[in-house]
């Protein structure tokens, strides 16, 4: 076992910058193991079976079929905000959706499909005994386990996501990247953890580990220095490179940081990264439809279990976006701030249980901006009815 444990670090911080790297503790390791051997449930839609998936036989099965079919993996790593929980666990940093990256070559498109094809046939492994898997095809098992499915196929860009739908939001979501330009947001979300020997440990140990006899598991910050971005995750500081290279800026995911308590390591720094951030979150999402579908696709995905701070987000989006925003016009700029609010408004009405609530209309008087923004100047009219009884939000 000390071979497979030298071995894997050696591999894993080959041709890396060590700032970069760092080898896991055993508290980390035993988190880490935690999180691979834990039962999690892949939801069937319809009168499909509920699946008890562990995250280290869809690995193993999925890197074992992917190379019979001749695709290699190089290697697998758990990736963002769970990566982060096993580094630093109770900080305040909810996981949710479990993310694996397999590392393989995509050369060409057909390669997409058969990584699809490898993963769909991998989860009637998973259905009850008794279901007659024969007349199952992987179109069904699509429709009936996948939440999302994507493929990237770029010069610069070759990466498809396979999402298994979770009800509480812990999606199992299995990423195969050749290449990508961008890997995290920020700081706090740039961990990737290798896999192989841990899943090397499994397959060839009989015992259980144990403080005194456990794999070596090495960690990296795609952020750069690993030290440094561990810090961040423990203090909860927000920091990032570049935002105008991110999809959407990291607009959303900067205020979830905010309202979950991170404070930016640099206050006067980050006010000029928030104009970034709205500039890109505007390019990427130019039209007032195409901003309320992200919107309440983030607010669905992110905030299961934390519904109480849906509120407060969008309050400090707001915020954000009133007080950075340089790119737009009056008239645009204007438009974005009413979504916000009017979403605001949605979920205080949904919160506190006012009858009904889809039929409700938050009208806003268009006073000036406050910084500190407040629901004095907004109120709700039930739309059914042919003169609005008119009651404050609050």
């Amino acid at each position: 076992m000390e071979t497979l444990k030298m071995t894997t670090m050696a591999e894993a911080m080959s041709s890396k910058d060590s700032e970069s790297c760092s080898v896991l503790s055993w508290d980390q390791v035993n988190r880490l193991n935690e999180v691979l051997t834990g039962a999690v449930p892949v939801h069937g839609r319809g009168n499909f079976p509920t699946l008890e998936v562990r995250l280290k036989d869809i690995v193993q099965i999925v890197r074992n079929r992917l190379e019979q079919k001749g695709i290699v993996v190089r290697d697998v790593r758990l990736n963002g905000s769970t990566a982060s929980h096993v580094l630093v666990q109770d900080n305040g940093w909810s996981y949710k959706d479990l993310d694996l990256i397999f590392r393989v070559d995509l050369p060409n498109e057909a390669e997409f499909q058969l990584i699809r094809d490898v993963v769909l046939g991998t989860l009637l492994d998973f259905l009850p005994d008794g279901v007659n898997k024969e007349k199952i095809t992987p179109m069904t098992l699509k429709e009936a386990y996948v939440q999302k499915l994507v493929k990237v196929y770029t010069d610069l860009d070759r990466w498809s996501l396979i999402s298994l739908s979770n009800n509480e939001g812990r999606n199992v979501e299995l990423k195969f990247v050749d290449s990508i330009r961008r890997q995290f947001e920020f700081s706090v979300d740039s961990f990737q953890i290798v896999l192989d020997s841990v899943l090397s440990y499994y397959d060839l140990s009989e015992n259980p580990m144990s403080q005194h006899f456990h794999p070596t598991v090495v960690g990296e910050s795609m952020y750069g220095n690993f030290a440094v971005a561990l810090d961040h995750l423990k203090n909860k500081l927000i920091a990032t490179k570049r935002p105008e290279e991110i999809r959407g800026g990291g607009l959303l995911k900067y205020c979830h940081l905010l309202v979950r308590g991170f404070q930016p390591t640099d206050q006067e720094e980050f006010k000029a990264l928030e104009r970034y951030m709205c500039s890109r979150f505007f390019i990427d999402f130019p039209d007032i439809v195409e901003q309320q579908r992200k919107l309440e696709s983030y607010l669905q995905s992110h905030f299961i279990g934390e519904e109480k701070s849906k509120y407060d987000y969008l309050m400090i989006l707001h915020r954000v976006v009133n007080e950075s925003t340089v790119c737009l016009m009056g008239h645009e700029r204007r438009q974005t701030l009413n979504l916000i609010s009017l979403t605001a408004c949605r979920v205080l009405a949904e919160q506190n249980a006012i009858p009904d609530a889809s039929s409700v209309t938050c009208y806003y008087q268009p006073a000036p901006y406050v910084r500190d923004l407040n629901f004095s100047n907004y109120y709700v009219a039930s739309c059914n009815q042919s003169i609005p009884t008119w009651l404050p939000c609050n």
